[in-house]
This record gives structure tokens, C-alpha cells and sequence, in this order.
């Protein structure tokens, strides 16, 4: 697909380089961002010098990392969007009373990608922060997600299959999940075990617009030692239900935040 003559290829590259930097890379030297970004070694450096000069990499003798300053980003939709007003008191609410960490998630590309979370202080195999990213396939949120896209993006979805095992329980093949998909449609939730990690269980419900397009999910998630999966699915779907209600009927005021939240056909999601 041609893109639109507006679009600024050099500001792609930019957000690329932004991107490359991650838990396990924390610090890269030119040659090292380069072939993660599969831009050439020339690019890579202009970008690279760039971003130093504008403050938000920093150089350590031959390797780039982030600078604080790239926070501003995360913050200033945090704040303009009003999500700790809108979503985080029905999260909280939900961690209350249940002692699960509870989080709110979007789709990004075939990832799922954290808008708020509201942890627990118990200990659990896999933390989660705003901006923390997971596969889709692997995540009760992710098959939330998923299942309520319209019917060629899912297949689109599905042809990215068999997906990356990340334990014996993970589903990774398309006939499994365009099944577990059509579940989540019929009972309106989905509940992962051990899919993710070992030892974590969760239970997640959509976040619909006025017109019923999905916006995001919510979960409830916690170790497998706390509860069994049947009993997080009874004790906790009535509560999320009620929590995702709650959220839509506060996004009712505001607009801002649920045009942020829904995808649009133009939308090309970054795919990690």
C-alpha cells in the first residue's frame, strides 16, 4: 500500500531507534541498533546523533541508551488523556477486592500493550508496568482483543501462525486460536493459564465504545497458588464486568480518550 505523501520516513526511523531499546537491550552500540532497526549503519548514526543532541539517548563511551527525558512522552498521554481519572479507580477498586493485580490493555500490532495497571503486593512470576508489552496469543487480554476485531483482521492476525511457544500450555496454532477467539465472542471473557509464564492465571473482560467497537481489556491476574483457574473465573468475571461497565460509562465523558483508544482503518500499529 502506497503511503500517504504526507508521511515523514526520517521520523519513522527516529521512533525506530526509540523503540530498539528494551530490557534487554539497554545499551547498544551503533553497529547493535543498526541491525535491530534494520536501518543502514549511516542512518542509524543520524538518527542516533540526533537524539542525543535533542536529549533523549545518551552516549556512554561507544554504546546509546535512553535519557529520562523520553518519559515525557508516556506522561503527557497519561495526563492528557486523563487516564488515572478515568481508568485507574475502577482498577483499583478491582485490586481491593480481590488482592489481584488488575491492569488495562490495547492492541498494538500483534502485542498487547499496558494503558494502566494497578499492581498487587504479593509476589508474581511476571511483573507488568504502563508501556509494558506482551504477545496477544499468549494473554487473556490479548485473545479480549482480538476476538472483537473485525473478522479480516483477525485472520490477518492469524496468519502470523503458529506463533512463539512460551510454555507447553501456550496456544500457537491458528485453528486453536480462531476457536478460542470464537469462544471469547460467545461467553464475552477469556481466562489464560499458564500461557504467558508458569504459574500466573488470569481472567480478562473487553471495554466497549458507545457502538460497541472494543477499546481495550481488562484483567484480573495472579499466581496459581493464590486460586484455581475455575474459582478466578467465578469469583472474579461478576467484578470485572462490573469494572469494565464503570470505565464506560466514565469514557462517556470523555470523548477525547475513547477516539485515543479506537483503532481506525488507517491505523498501522507497530508490529515487535
Amino acid at each position: 500500500m502506497a503511503k500517504d505523501p504526507e508521511y515523514l520516513s526520517t521520523l519513522e526511523r527516529g521512533l525506530a531507534v526509540l523503540r530498539a531499546f528494551d530490557q534487554s537491550r539497554p545499551e547498544m552500540q551503533l553497529s547493535e541498533v543498526a541491525a535491530v532497526t534494520g536501518l543502514s549503519p549511516a542512518v542509524a548514526r543520524r538518527c542516533l546523533n540526533t537524539l542525543v543532541e535533542l536529549g533523549y539517548v545518551g552516549r556512554h563511551g561507544r554504546r546509546f541508551l535512553l535519557r529520562p527525558e523520553v518519559l515525557v512522552f508516556g506522561s503527557a498521554y497519561l495526563s492528557s488523556m486523563n487516564v488515572e481519572l478515568v481508568v485507574l479507580p475502577p482498577l483499583q477498586a478491582l485490586r481491593d477486592q480481590t488482592g489481584d493485580s488488575a491492569s488495562m490493555a490495547v492492541r498494538s500490532g500483534s502485542d498487547i500493550l499496558y494503558v494502566a495497571h494497578v499492581s498487587t503486593t504479593r509476589a508474581i512470576r511476571v511483573s507488568a508496568n504502563v508501556g509494558t508489552r506482551f504477545p496477544a496469543h499468549a494473554t487473556a487480554m490479548g485473545k479480549v482483543l482480538m476476538a472483537f476485531q473485525p473478522d479480516a483482521e483477525i485472520a490477518d492476525w492469524l496468519r502470523g501462525a503458529p506463533f512463539p511457544r512460551l510454555t507447553d500450555r501456550t496456544p500457537t496454532e491458528a485453528a486453536t486460536l480462531r476457536d478460542r477467539l470464537k469462544a471469547v465472542r460467545t461467553q464475552g471473557y477469556d481466562s489464560a493459564l499458564d500461557e504467558l509464564d508458569y504459574g500466573i492465571v488470569s481472567v480478562a473482560v473487553p471495554v466497549f465504545d458507545g457502538s460497541r467497537r472494543i477499546l481495550a481489556a481488562i484483567n484480573c491476574s495472579t499466581s496459581t497458588t493464590r486460586i484455581s483457574q475455575e474459582e478466578l473465573v467465578r469469583t472474579r468475571l461478576p467484578l470485572l464486568r462490573d469494572a469494565a461497565s464503570a470505565i464506560e460509562r466514565l469514557l462517556q465523558s470523555w470523548p477525547a480518550l475513547v477516539h485515543s483508544l479506537a483503532r481506525t482503518e488507517r491505523e498501522t500499529p507497530h508490529r515487535s
